[in-house]
């Protein structure tokens, strides 16, 4: 995960990639600080906008084979320090 940090706001791009088995299907949890919002994400459906939010896949991003990754990406409001994901396949 990279996270690009301004006054006010950020924007975190995350990789998703596959280990030796393909996935069919992914959900990345991620738990933002206090304080901050998202206002907007690509290449990903999200339930919320704050505290503990999971993102899971889209169409068309589903499927990685093994040893490939997705990307998606979100823009916040707020601070982007200190967030951690964690993935699971489905």
């Amino acid at each position: 995960m990279s996270v690009s940090q301004w006054t006010g706001g950020f924007v975190a791009t995350v990789r998703v990639t596959a280990g030796s088995s393909p996935v069919n299907g992914w959900t990345v949890a991620m738990t933002l600080p206090a304080g901050a919002s998202i206002t907007n994400a690509w290449n990903v459906n999200r339930s919320g906008n704050s505290g503990t939010v999971q993102f899971t896949n889209v169409g068309h991003n589903g499927a990685v084979a093994p040893g490939q990754s997705t990307e998606f990406g979100y823009q916040g409001a707020g601070t982007g320090a200190g967030m951690t994901p964690t993935c699971s396949a489905t």
